[in-house]
């Protein structure tokens, strides 16, 4: 049995329901049953055969309408693993960063081709990096109060899964400076991000390596299924080319507002709502939600 969750970035009719049970009828994917998560807000229609249709049919079912079709086993993930920038965060901190030394433009133009896929992503960062040689240490601390704000439904979606007993992990290929009180204000058990090199009060223009990249975000996942954790209940979340082999390593793996080839590669995607999307996709209703 599969089910496809139905969450409206505005509000759902009974309309909306009833057209996405014919596509999923005309798609051979034999509805059942469907039922109010929140009313007006989020819904499950559950089906009894081939996802695959299933997703396409529902791919553009109302404006402002996400989907996630996934089994029902298993639908209530153990391990949560996590990009940070524009995806826990509303910025990518090097370009933030960047802005300080007045540099914005040039560092934010890389940072997109690397998000697209566009760049190697080492040398992407390494070169980045390189062009910060000499901004204050005391800039990292200013922008991350200034300019860092938490994604709406961040908080939720991380506290509710601690009382429900997963696991949280937060792994950027961006820096600790930022990913440690990032992880700590909403919540994360862990975070994993690359060492910004400093000395006599400035940024030396290098990270540590070996540096967090794509592989090793997936090395994390699959440190954790090792770990005893089943893959099957394994959420992945990011928006960049570098969160595509942990989107794809884990059991459902979401591409958040992503870049086109990270949407391409996951198996399930948000793009009108925030966060709180993959709470409902685990069929927790808004009433059960850890808000504080």
């Amino acid at each position: 049995m599969f089910v496809a969750t139905l969450v409206a970035s505005g509000s759902i009719g009974q309309g909306d329901i009833a057209a996405a049970a014919d596509r999923l009828a005309q798609a051979g994917c034999q509805p059942g049953e469907n039922h109010w998560l929140d009313r007006d807000k989020a819904a499950d229609l559950f089906f009894a055969a081939d996802p695959v249709s299933a997703r396409a049919a529902l791919a553009d079912v109302g404006q402002g309408i996400d989907v996630i079709v996934q089994p029902v086993e298993g639908r209530a993930k153990k391990l949560l693993i996590a990009d940070m920038d524009s995806t826990m965060i509303t910025v990518e901190c090097i370009d933030e960063l960047a802005d300080y030394a007045g540099i914005k433009p040039q560092i934010a133009e890389i940072t997109e081709r690397a998000m697209r896929g566009e760049l190697d992503f080492e040398g992407a960062l390494h070169g980045r990096v390189a062009l910060l040689k000499g901004l204050p240490d005391s800039a990292i601390d200013q922008c991350r109060q200034e300019r860092v704000v938490i994604m709406g439904g961040a908080k939720a979606l991380v506290r509710t899964m601690k009382a429900r007993g997963a696991r949280t992990l937060l792994v950027s290929g961006g820096f600790t400076r930022f990913t440690g009180p990032v992880a700590a204000e909403i919540g994360f058990d862990v975070h994993v991000a690359n060492v910004l090199e400093i000395a006599d009060g400035a940024l030396l223009g290098s990270v540590t390596r070996p540096i967090v990249d794509a592989a090793r975000k997936r090395a994390e996942l699959e440190a954790a299924i090792a770990g005893g954790i089943d893959r099957a209940l394994t959420l992945a979340v990011g928006d960049g080319a570098n969160d595509i082999p942990m989107i794809e390593g884990a059991g459902l793996g979401v591409a958040y507002h992503a870049k086109p080839v990270t949407r391409a590669a996951a198996a399930a995607e948000i793009v009108h709502g925030d966060l709180s999307v993959l709470l409902y996709a685990q069929g927790i209703a808004s009433a059960d939600w850890v808000i504080d």
